[in-house]
């Protein structure tokens, strides 16, 4: 049923998925992927089978993968590996199991399978015709195997898109993260301060649903002009060490590691919330704030509170100070739009997987003619994408002239 719901918000897909499933185009082609296991990645399955490919599929997440939708693509045969809740070695041999088909073309969320293939199955790249990229993590690894030059095949950056980035990553996220925090802590919102680490896209999303909702925002950056754009749009913009003691709800999307850590928690109020909408999870140190706790509980399901002790603190101080607070985090510090919520909703990732396809046929279409780099592919593709998605809203908009074309590309006419 699920799938069925995805597919009536999935138009653009749907209609991309009905023409390819006329002319068969990855008749023969074996695609591995590892994918957060949503309804979305479902209709994504389900639009390459259709167009002849075979498909193995795990979870590029332990959280991630929703088991209704594990079994439903079961019973039609696909190859899909994983469930809700995976432990890490369970993880790495579901990937390993992907690799089993000796996939032409790897289709990634956090380069994982790309990486496993370059470190532990060198033996399959030789088959390989390329791959797909989702996430913005998984492309900064990608560059830099491809700066380190042991990056073996083309690769495409679909999350580079516009079509992807400033759609899914900035609606999407913004949106789905909150819905997480939400269906974790069934916290409020207004009211509260919320401390957004990053403002890339993803940031940006988050700090705007945030304000929407009637929060303080709070931003924290690196990079100056993201650091500049944030405050230009309103925002307040301070180290993560002076917004440590002022936040009710800390949110991070940096793609970096270490953004909060057990020193900022120590500062942090009675009561805040942490949580990471970043892949991997590694951005909140969970363990530090563990190492310093006296007392770690789960107190719903995606929700655990860490006792911390206000004095010098961590279990082997225990009993030296009676001034204790709490702090809770969602989703064990993994992508709590995925562990705790249900992911993008499926309007938006029908953008994001018309971009996964057409890079598929992009590299079948320029099979052994690209090196082994990081590619984005050419805005007519964004721009194809884009007409499927209005075509879908019902939008219509306007067209160039032909006097309007040729004045655009000429350079005489002046003032």
């Amino acid at each position: 049923m699920n799938l069925e719901l995805a597919e009536k918000s999935m138009l653009a897909l749907m209609r991309l998925r009905a023409n390819l499933a006329k002319h068969k185009p990855f008749k023969g082609l074996r695609v591995g992927m590892a994918l957060h296991v949503t309804k979305e990645t479902g209709v994504l399955v389900r639009a390459l089978t259709e167009a002849g490919a075979e498909v193995a599929i795990t979870s590029c997440n332990p959280l991630s993968a929703q088991n209704d939708i594990v079994a439903a693509l079961r019973s039609e045969g696909i190859m899909v590996y994983g469930h809700k809740g995976e432990t890490r070695a369970e993880y790495y041999s579901f990937l390993k199991k992907v690799l089993e088909i000796k996939p032409h073309i790897t289709i990634d969320d956090g380069c994982d399978l790309i990486t496993e293939l370059h470190t532990n199955r060198k033996d399959l790249l030789k088959n390989m015709i390329g791959g797909c990229e989702e996430t913005t993590t998984g492309i900064l690894r990608l560059k830099a195997m491809e700066k380190e030059g042991v990056l073996t095949c083309p690769v495409i950056a679909v999350n580079d898109n516009q079509t992807k980035h400033l759609m899914d990553n900035y609606y999407g996220t913004g949106q789905s993260t909150l819905d997480g925090i939400i269906r974790a802590s069934n916290t409020l919102i207004a009211g509260k301060t919320v401390v957004v680490a990053g403002y890339g896209n993803c940031g940006k999303g988050v700090s705007a649903r945030a304000k929407g909702m009637g929060a303080r925002v709070i931003v924290t950056e690196v990079k100056p002009f993201r650091a500049l754009q944030a405050k230009m749009d309103g925002f307040e913009v301070m180290p993560m060490n002076d917004a440590a003691p002022l936040g009710d709800i800390f949110i991070t999307v940096t793609g970096d590691r270490d953004v909060i850590t057990a020193a900022h928690a120590r500062v942090m109020k009675n009561g805040a919330l942490l949580a990471n909408s970043g892949h991997f999870d590694v951005e909140i140190d969970v363990r530090g704030i563990k190492k310093i706790s006296t007392k770690v509980r789960r107190v719903r399901p995606f929700l655990d509170e860490y006792t911390i002790s206000n004095g010098s603190g961590g279990a082997k101080n225990k009993g030296r100070s009676n001034a204790t607070k709490v702090i809770y985090v969602a989703a064990e510090g993994r992508l709590v739009n995925l562990a705790a919520a249900e992911g993008h909703p499926s309007d938006v990732m029908s953008m994001s997987f018309c971009g996964q396809v057409l890079a598929v046929e992009y590299l079948l279409k320029n099979k052994g003619k690209l090196a082994p780099l990081v590619y984005t592919l050419p805005p007519a593709i964004d721009d194809k994408i884009s007409r499927l998605q209005l075509k879908a809203m019902g939008v219509k908009f306007d067209k160039l002239t032909a006097k309007q074309r040729q004045y655009l590309a000429s350079w005489q006419e002046g003032t």
